[in-house]
């Protein structure tokens, strides 16, 4: 086929979601749809239908939405102007064969309304990348399944290629390699805390390679067996970054963030090993969240303001959060590297 006669290829790039505004009935709204999807609260769905509804969303969303008051700017909500930012950048990255849409799995801009927009382009085929570096059913798979859903309802259906995991993408490990040595540059860290997201232990578990997944040493390497693990991923993404930023293995420590009802979370919590850090003689942290590529309430609230409260409470002097990679001009050539490789 001759270039004249082909279609652009269609980009789709996808975060989690954001309220519409800060204000209760809208983060309210956020929390129902996020939460009663399957693959986020893995339940019983009668469970987890009341348990969203009648506990959670009523009296999570009032203090939910003091902490987006906070994260909101001019712009509103941090995770979704980066988003628009990193789509205006990279379609000028990827020029005229190419076109971007940008979409989220809750609320707005919708994964369908991206979706429709490829279509009216008529793009040849789609080329998906879910903003999660590490793989995980409740993220990177929530969006995969949500748009075959969407799509299997249209007459033609174009080639679509996910990108689901790039953990260790050179493009992505340097991008925040570069911003972190930017803090060191400037300052003597005793430590460095690679924090992620966190997960309930059943869901990595009920996605491993049977019997190989121990949440243990099986993730001290990354291979075919557990590329889908996203314990082993972030492992791989900290051994990755600590290797860039000149770390000995006793100078950096991966932990998990963000958990919520009382199953066991992937440990070891990140809350519970800032507070032993001082009286270990760690007085300076710098702390990378690199599940995130744009800053959100779990990066610039969790990590960078009600950690670095904890920490200087236990007796800490410093604690430093790495920026997100938001659309910064060396993520985008690394976005835009990917797309190409694909």
């Amino acid at each position: 086929m001759s270039k004249k006669n082909m279609g652009k290829i269609g980009v789709l790039l996808v975060n989690l979601g954001t309220p519409d505004t800060p204000e209760t009935p809208d983060v309210r709204k956020y929390l129902r749809e996020f939460l009663l999807d399957r693959r986020v609260i893995d339940i019983n769905p009668v469970g987890r239908y009341f348990l969203i509804n009648g506990i959670i969303a009523p009296f999570r969303a009032p203090k939910s939405a003091k902490v987006y008051k906070e994260l909101w700017t001019e712009r509103g909500s941090p995770l979704l102007f980066h988003g628009l930012d990193l789509k205006e950048k990279l379609q000028v990255a990827l020029g005229d064969d190419y076109h971007v849409a940008f979409g989220m799995r809750y609320q707005s801009p919708s994964i369908k309304s991206a979706l429709e927009e490829l279509r009216d382009k008529s793009v040849d085929r789609i080329i998906v990348l879910p903003l999660f570096p590490q793989y995980a059913s409740a993220s990177t798979g929530s969006v995969q399944d949500k748009i075959m859903e969407i799509v299997k309802d249209w007459w033609v259906i174009p080639s679509i290629n996910f990108i689901s995991s790039f953990c260790d993408h050179p493009g992505f490990i340097n991008s925040f390699a570069e911003l972190g040595k930017q803090h060191m540059a400037q300052d003597n860290y005793d430590h460095v805390i690679f924090s992620y997201h966190g997960l309930p232990e059943r869901q990595v578990l009920k996605g491993s390679d049977k019997g190989y997944c121990k949440l243990g040493s099986c993730c001290n390497s990354y291979n075919k067996r557990n590329k889908y693990c996203y314990r082993a991923a972030c492992f791989a993404t900290s051994r990755l970054l600590a290797e860039q930023l000149g770390l000995s293995e006793d100078q950096y420590t991966v932990t998990f963030q963000s958990r919520l009802l009382k199953d066991p979370w992937l440990q070891p919590y990140t809350d519970e090993v800032l507070k032993t850090l001082p009286s270990k003689g760690i007085k300076k942290v710098l702390a990378f969240s690199p599940a995130f590529v744009a800053d959100c309430l779990e990066t610039t609230i969790e990590v960078g303001e009600e950690f670095k409260e904890m920490f200087e409470h236990a007796g800490g002097e410093k604690w430093q959060l790495v920026e997100s990679l938001n659309s910064n001009d060396t993520w985008v050539e690394a976005v835009k590297a990917m797309v190409l490789e694909s």
